[in-house]
This record gives C-alpha cells, sequence and structure tokens, in this order.
C-alpha cells in the first residue's frame, strides 16, 4: 500500500515538474495564433484609431495576426469585464485609456478592479488638451480666467462631454489645484459640447488639441492654455496651466495595453517591447506629432506604477469634488 502511494506521488512530482518546464517554453514561443485586442470604445474613436494602428505592425514583430474587437459600453465596463474574465494565455488583451483609472473610483459596482484583475503590458502614447474661451469671454490666459472667476464665483462655466470623462477631469483638476468656482456642464457627447462653446452659449471647454486647433487658428475660439507638462507640437505657441500660474498640473489623455493577471511575465515582456520599438519610430513619431499625440515609452513595471498612480490621482479629484457617475 506504502509502495503504490509512494509510487502515485512520485508520478504526480513528475507531472508536476514537466508541467513547470512546459509552461516557459510555452511563454517563450508565444504567439502561435491570432492575439485579439479588445476596445471598450466604439469604432472610430482615438482608442480604437491607435489600436488599429498597433494591430497593423505589431504581426511585423511577433509574427501572428492581430485582430481588434470593438466591444462598447457601460463606460467601457461590458469590454474590460470581458478581457478580465479571459484566460491568461497572451491572446487576449484590453486597450485601456484613463477612462478606466478614472472609473476605479467613479464606478464603485464594477464586475472587475484593475489592480486585481489586470497586469500592465505598455503604455501607447498620450494627447494633450486644450482650455479654450468663447471670444465673447473676458479673460486671455489662465492668470485672467482665475481673475474671472473671482469676481463672478459660480457664473463661469465649462462644457464637457460628459461626467467622468477626460475633459470633464481635467476641468475638475484645474478647479481643485487653482481654488477655483466654475460650473461643470456636462453633454451627452463632446460634439454638443463643442457646439455650445462655439455658439457662445457655455464660456469654456477643455477639449482635444487637435480637435480645436483649426477652431483657434479660425478665431472661432481663444486657446488659453494647453494642459500636458511641455508646450504641445500643435499649438507651440500657447503656454501651459502648469507654466501660467497652476504649477504642477497635467492632465492629459492616454492610452495603454493591460493583459488579464496571471498572463506569463514572459509574454508581457516580449509585448511592451514590441510595442516600445513601434512607438519609438522615427515616422510613428512624426505621424503622431501631427494629430497631438506623444508616444510613451516605458517597461512593464513602470507603466504598472503609472496606471497606479494615476488611479490615486484622480481618486482624490473624484472624493474632493465629490463626483457622482450618472
Amino acid at each position: 500500500m506504502k509502495r503504490h502511494t509512494s509510487l502515485r506521488w512520485l508520478a504526480a512530482c513528475v507531472c508536476a515538474m514537466g508541467l513547470l518546464q512546459t509552461l516557459p517554453a510555452a511563454a517563450q514561443n508565444w504567439p502561435t495564433r491570432p492575439v485579439r485586442i479588445v476596445v471598450p470604445f466604439a469604432t472610430g474613436g482615438p482608442a480604437d484609431v491607435f489600436a488599429r494602428f498597433l494591430a497593423q505592425r505589431l504581426p511585423d514583430q511577433l509574427g501572428q495576426p492581430f485582430v481588434v474587437e470593438n466591444r462598447p459600453g457601460a463606460g467601457a465596463v461590458i469590454g474590460t469585464d470581458l478581457v478580465a474574465k479571459a484566460p491568461a494565455d497572451g491572446y487576449t488583451l484590453l486597450l485601456m485609456s484613463n477612462t478606466h483609472t478614472v472609473n476605479e473610483t467613479l464606478v464603485p459596482n464594477k464586475p472587475y478592479d484593475l489592480e486585481r484583475d489586470f497586469v500592465a503590458v505598455a503604455p501607447i502614447n498620450y494627447s494633450d488638451l486644450v482650455l479654450v474661451a468663447h471670444p465673447s469671454v473676458a479673460a486671455n490666459n489662465i492668470r485672467e480666467v482665475l481673475k474671472l472667476s473671482k469676481e463672478r464665483p459660480g457664473k463661469l462655466n465649462y462644457a464637457s462631454s460628459g461626467t467622468g470623462t477626460p475633459y470633464h477631469m481635467a476641468g475638475e483638476l484645474f478647479k481643485s489645484m487653482s481654488d477655483t468656482k466654475i460650473v461643470h456642464i456636462p453633454y451627452k457627447g463632446s460634439s454638443g459640447a463643442r457646439t455650445d462653446v462655439l455658439g457662445g452659449q457655455v464660456d469654456l471647454m477643455f477639449d482635444a488639441v487637435t480637435t480645436m486647433t483649426e477652431q483657434v487658428k479660425s478665431g472661432k475660439v481663444k486657446a488659453i492654455a494647453t494642459t500636458g507638462k511641455k508646450r504641445s507640437a500643435v499649438l507651440p505657441d500657447v503656454p501651459t496651466v502648469d507654466e501660467s500660474g497652476v504649477p504642477g498640473y497635467e492632465a492629459t489623455i492616454w492610452l495603454g495595453l493591460l493583459a488579464p493577471k496571471g498572463t506569463p511575465a514572459a509574454v508581457v515582456t516580449r509585448l511592451n517591447e514590441a510595442v516600445s520599438k513601434i512607438v519609438s519610430q522615427p515616422d510613428v513619431q512624426q505621424a503622431w506629432a501631427k494629430q497631438g499625440a506623444v508616444p510613451l515609452v516605458m517597461n512593464a513595471p513602470a507603466f504598472d506604477k503609472y496606471v497606479r498612480d494615476d488611479i490615486q490621482k484622480w481618486a482624490k479629484v473624484i472624493k474632493s469634488a465629490n463626483i457622482k457617475a450618472e
């Protein structure tokens, strides 16, 4: 009896050792079949566009097709949850944005948790926003906006594409860091918000640099400041919020890749290296610069910290302003 038990134990150990030897080899051989990138946003938006760009370039680096699958809905929760529950084998990835880091606090009853259910793979890029004002607003720079808001407390307002969107959060961060009272007016989408700012029904708006550049150049709106750490290549003559009187301010839209927690480290490393190589190519940087997008390059552990720090950054803003999901 003891002999049979010992044999079964030995056989189990041999099988386990074989499995442990097989897992690294499988990870090193990854990918051996197509990989899908789930985009939890509608087609045609920036996240979708950059996901498809990567899907075109990654096969050259990794030898297998990459297929984009759009799963929008519920503020990106539906597609994100799909990836959280997918096998952790490197064949299902999530295209995420800082909408996800905002949602960690704004949407408390999600079926997933970014830090618990995902592993950071690689950042892709970031894009600055620009604070614009209708020409009728008696302010041409940040200091004048702050002065006007103190003279007219609760009267100055800004539009956004909806509660919790990057445009809204940029405004709330500005309010908290400058101790300014500006009324938020949420819209169901950026086009309606933009139309009312251009029409003078709303005073201000934080919007994508590329979207507003032509409006600024035509004089339909005034560019007050951009929101990055340094000036935007698209609007180089416009100062940043940081240099204009709100030191430390930064609010951008950024994109990256996540994978289900448990994805082999070797797969994460290969993906990170492939994405980093693609976004570092001069032709990519030049093309993206025209779109106001700046490549982000960092290894997986650094990107993990970047994601966690962003969650904490927006958690403070959301709790301080008592923002609730619509």
